[in-house]
């Protein structure tokens, strides 16, 4: 794909479960929310899968082990092995193992996952910085995560241990709304401490290297419902991204988005796995999408026509793409976002 500034998501003429060879998939707000599978989403990757693309598993959240997730996608209906997905606590592991000698001890301020991911690298889970621990690692580890743990982290980092994240998402969906997430638990200790962990998770590379080397995927779809992880991190390791509307992002997020964190393709959720995707295409002053044509008025987007309210998403992402540039779209999308029902 091209390397310059986006300004207009692409079409495709072909389905793209048969343009990619892999899909790499956010979990929460695209194949599950609270627990449960979205809708579409279980039919979806199962023809997805039927027609030959490798479906992968890829989460930002260190907490659960690569074999919990499996097991609960399986459950959904989705048959998942342990291999198939990929968490930020491996990507901190290997990361970390890197830097360390084989078999150090690892102060882990986090969940089951990352200790089984850091002994998977041959290193070694330890609980108290006076453990003598070569790194200290740091990961979701639940709602219940005791506050004493943070002392730890903050004691060890303090007498000069190098200090790693798995991620630093500041939050995290529940089944009862919005949760802090491991970045809001980072802050904690970077306000005791001063110091600035080395991140391993969505949208820095670490976690894309640990996505390929463990799928091997050669043409891969990155298909993310945030714009500042799934999609950036798609951007930053130079493949093509997929944003689906079933999670965080709205479509005045989508609009404002800078050029670090414009998907490639955009659609209401899964099922635009097994579809191709309608072209943009530019007409005079404006983006024509289907029915829809968008433009950028003195102060705001304009649109014009009828049809489907997701070409009408994609013109408009044109138009304020296109009149924001390098930047991020100031213009009040309001009006024409109201038409479409967002």
């Amino acid at each position: 794909m091209s390397r310059s500034v986006r300004t207009s998501p692409e079409g495709s003429d072909r389905a793209l479960s048969e343009a990619y060879d892999t899909a790499l998939l956010d979990l929460d707000g695209v194949v599950y929310a609270g627990g449960n599978a979205i809708v579409h989403a279980v039919e979806s990757l199962a023809t997805a899968r039927a027609g030959g693309m490798h479906l992968a598993y890829v989460t930002n959240n260190a907490l659960r082990t690569p074999d919990a997730v499996a097991e609960h996608l399986t459950e959904l209906g989705i048959p998942t092995g342990a291999d198939d997905v990929i968490t930020s606590a491996q990507a901190v592991a290997r990361l970390i193992s890197e830097q360390v000698p084989a078999g150090s001890r690892v102060l882990v301020i986090g969940g089951e996952g990352l200790r089984v991911a850091l002994c998977e690298r041959g290193l070694v889970p330890v609980e108290s910085a006076e453990d003598e621990p070569a790194a200290v690692v740091q990961g979701y580890g639940g709602p219940d995560l005791a506050w004493g743990r943070f002392a730890e982290a903050s004691y060890a980092i303090a007498a000069g241990v190098p200090w790693f994240a798995s991620n630093t998402d500041l939050t995290i969906p529940s089944a009862r709304g919005i949760a802090p997430g491991n970045g809001a638990a980072v802050q904690v200790v970077r306000i005791a401490t001063g110091a600035e962990p080395q991140v391993a998770g969505k949208p820095l590379p670490p976690m894309h290297r640990e996505t390929i080397l463990r799928t091997g995927a050669e043409r891969p779809l990155v298909v993310g419902d945030r714009l500042d992880t799934d999609i950036e991190g798609a951007i930053n390791g130079e493949v093509d991204s997929l944003l689906v509307l079933t999670g965080v992002t709205d479509g005045a997020q989508l609009l404002a988005a800078p050029p670090q964190h414009r998907p490639t393709y955009v659609d209401a959720d899964l099922r635009g796995l097994l579809t191709g995707q309608p072209e943009v295409a530019q007409e005079g002053d404006g983006f024509r999408c289907g029915s829809w044509t968008a433009t950028a008025g003195a102060d705001r987007l304009e649109l014009e026509g009828e049809g489907e309210a997701l070409d009408g998403l994609r013109a408009l992402c044109a138009a304020a793409w296109t009149a924001a540039g390098e930047g991020s779209c100031a213009l009040d999308p309001g009006k024409a976002l109201a038409r479409l029902g967002w």
